[in-house]
């Protein structure tokens, strides 16, 4: 805000100006090069960030929160060792500062929900530019609000937070557990060497190795291999991927599942997503979910 002498009675006239955003000291945590990568891009790109270091684990995370004391931070929920979450857990027994955090996450939406729970922002990989945008804008949003009214943990997360933040840690905890018990309990069922697929009036049993993918279409599954096209009379595909070995077969997206050893090529897509080049007749593309993005780079080192 300026002000300027006019010839006005009033002697002083008020001038609104726009004053420069200032800078947002950030700093990027994941275990992904990758993801750092296309973070940091996108935030490069945008004005009114300084990004001041990136950490690749959740010891580092720690140390660089309290040495750098920045604005805001962007932070894998799943890292080796020292997840986001424990992250922190471990700043708020330090009793450190937090910034503002966003929480990156290959998570599906309901998981999101719950990280929506505790007031704290998230972004899904692969990243959005637009989606970032809109972050940086909330974030900064957040910070000012919390100026204005003088809050002691400005820009950080009282206890209330840490409660949610307890709360949330034993959910994601206890999904993990279940999920794991999941995974069990399928390794322990042998999956069957053979399917049956219906295909010209026939019943053939088809080797699962055959297998290229399956999808499914107004309730219909097919399921295609290098010489043979037919349906299978499982009713959804978390049954038919039952029957099938959980270490060839992967839920690529929510209509197809495929078999990881008939990938011909990745295909880079649209907005940082992937598509896979099947080895069958017909050369099918398949999309990637992006909640299975982090998946697929797990798979092949991208």
């Amino acid at each position: 805000m300026i002000w300027r002498r006019t010839r006005r009675r009033q002697g002083f006239a008020r001038i609104v100006t726009s004053s420069p955003k200032i800078p947002l000291r950030t700093v990027i945590i994941d275990d992904e090069p990758l993801a750092r990568q296309e973070l940091a891009y996108l935030l490069e790109s945008a004005s009114g960030i300084e990004l001041l270091a990136q950490g690749s684990n959740g010891i580092e995370a720690v140390e660089l929160i309290r040495t750098l004391k920045p604005d805001l931070v962007f932070l894998d929920v799943q890292m080796p060792g020292l997840d986001g979450f424990a992250v922190l857990k471990k700043l708020l027994e330090k009793r450190t500062r937090l910034p503002q955090v966003v929480f990156a996450t290959a998570y599906d939406q309901y998981a999101v929900r719950a990280f929506e729970v505790n007031a704290v922002d998230y972004l899904l990989k692969p990243f959005d530019r637009n989606r970032v945008l809109q972050t940086i804008e909330k974030a900064r949003g957040r910070m000012t609000a919390a100026a204005t009214a003088s809050a002691p943990t400005a820009g950080g997360i009282d206890t209330q937070a840490g409660a949610k933040l307890d709360a949330l840690l034993r959910l994601v905890e206890e999904q993990a557990q279940a999920q794991a018990q999941t995974q069990a309990l399928h390794a322990a069922q042998r999956p069957r060497s053979k399917v049956i697929v219906r295909a010209q009036n026939r019943l053939l049993l088809v080797d699962q190795r055959e297998i290229c993918f399956a999808s499914i279409e107004d309730g219909a599954i097919s399921v295609v291999t290098s010489g043979v096209e037919g349906q299978s009379n499982c009713r959804t595909l978390e049954e038919l991927m039952d029957q099938l070995d959980p270490a060839a077969f992967w839920r690529a997206h929510r209509s197809f599942v495929v078999n990881i050893q008939h990938i011909r090529e990745v295909v880079p897509w649209f907005k940082s997503t992937y598509q896979l080049r099947m080895d069958d007749a017909k050369k099918t593309e398949i999309p990637v979910s992006r909640a299975q993005t982090r998946r697929l780079r797990e798979l092949f080192n991208l």
